[in-house]
């Protein structure tokens, strides 16, 4: 058995992943797979998606503000950035070791494999990592949110406090 010396082990980059969505809203789900992501990688790339065949109910502007509320702003292992075109290509280009991908239910995975098959043969060298949210955020969708709060539902325990307020600013005007 090997062992590492102390300067072996600091020497070590850092591991980074990317975790794509469109976050229209970031939901409590959406934290719980973060911070899961964190503990398994030094830095984790919150990559919010320009989509053109989505509608989002926030601007891109917006929803990469209420991401970056939910972290302190000094938080170096966080970074939130825009990101169009192929996602294995933007995480191979920031060196990137993995795409966190969440999966609530076996709907989630048919899907998700599909799109874990087709990066793996774009680029070998990133793979996909599935993670699930904790239980009590397994149901949970920014779909299923947005609807709930567009019906004034009470959706506050299961957004960030900044987040329900924007939905309600949304939803009573």
């Amino acid at each position: 058995m090997t062992t590492s010396t102390p300067q072996e082990v600091s020497a070590k980059p850092p591991t980074l992943a990317v975790y794509p969505g469109t976050f229209d809203p970031i939901t409590m789900g959406h934290l719980d797979i973060i911070n899961r992501a964190l503990n398994l990688f030094d830095h984790v790339i919150i990559a919010i998606a320009i989509n053109p065949g989505k509608t989002p109910l926030f601007t891109l502007d917006e929803r990469i503000k209420m991401v970056k509320q939910c972290f302190p702003e000094d938080d170096s292992r966080i970074e939130v950035a825009a990101v169009s075109g192929l996602l294995v290509n933007y995480a191979m280009q920031r060196g990137a070791k993995a795409i966190i991908r969440g999966l609530r239910a076996v709907s989630d995975f048919d899907y998700e494999f599909q799109l874990a098959l087709m990066n793996r043969k774009l680029e070998r060298e990133v793979d996909t990592l599935f993670l699930m949210p904790a239980f009590r955020w397994i149901f949970i969708s920014s779909s299923i949110i947005k609807d709930a709060a567009r019906h004034g539902g009470d959706v506050s325990e299961l957004v960030p406090a900044h987040v329900n307020k924007r939905l309600q600013d949304v939803f009573s005007a």
